[in-house]
């Protein structure tokens, strides 16, 4: 949908094609070196492309859908007066934008200070807290990331993410399959990651 780096300055909004399942998006960058990171998930209300059009720079990052989605395109022009005329509009750009912050914060704090099994259960009750689904197993996390992705949103590699989901997995604490995690108990998970 967009391309790191490209000069366009348009907004989009995600909204899901039906009432089954969420739109969903992945967020990526790539470092000059080549090293690609997953920096988020957007899903079905989200806006992407807002930091390009508030600030008339080129596109930060790369937007790829991993859902089916439909995709309201707002040129910037469109999009400054809605916020403009609508002080609540700005109030809430603000706050997912800060929100946004916070999660790359946590990320950045979690790749110095915790191993890669504990960074990987704090990402997975992120996610399940943010986009998850009650199912009669558990939680589904409401996102089908692979292992090479979950890896990306960690700073993992990809045999790292599944000896850690076989960490996960001894305890109990989740069930995984092809791009599928599911939460068997948020309550003990949790208490993993705080315990970490």
């Amino acid at each position: 949908l967009m391309s790191q780096g490209e000069k366009r300055d348009h907004v989009l909004l995600l909204r899901s094609r039906d009432a089954e399942t969420d739109a969903c998006v992945k967020i990526s960058a790539t470092s000059r070196s080549g090293h690609e990171s997953l920096l988020g998930i957007r899903v079905s209300g989200d806006v992407v492309g807002e930091l390009a059009a508030l600030r008339g720079t080129p596109r930060t990052a790369t937007v790829t859908t991993c859902a089916a989605t439909l995709v309201h395109s707002i040129p910037r022009d469109s999009f400054i007066a809605f916020l403009n005329e609508h002080t609540e509009a700005w109030e809430a750009m603000c706050r997912m934008i800060a929100d946004r912050l916070d999660w790359a914060n946590r990320r950045r704090l979690e790749f110095t200070g915790y191993d890669i099994p504990d960074r990987l259960a704090r990402v997975l009750l992120e996610l399940t807290e943010q986009y998850g689904r009650a199912t009669a197993k558990g939680y589904d996390l409401g996102v089908r990331l692979s292992h090479a992705e979950l890896g990306k949103l960690i700073g993992a590699s990809e045999d790292a993410i599944g000896l850690g989901l076989r960490r996960l997995r001894a305890r109990r604490l989740v069930t995984s399959a092809y791009r599928s995690v599911t939460i068997n108990d948020l309550d003990r998970l949790r208490e993993f990651a705080d315990a970490m």
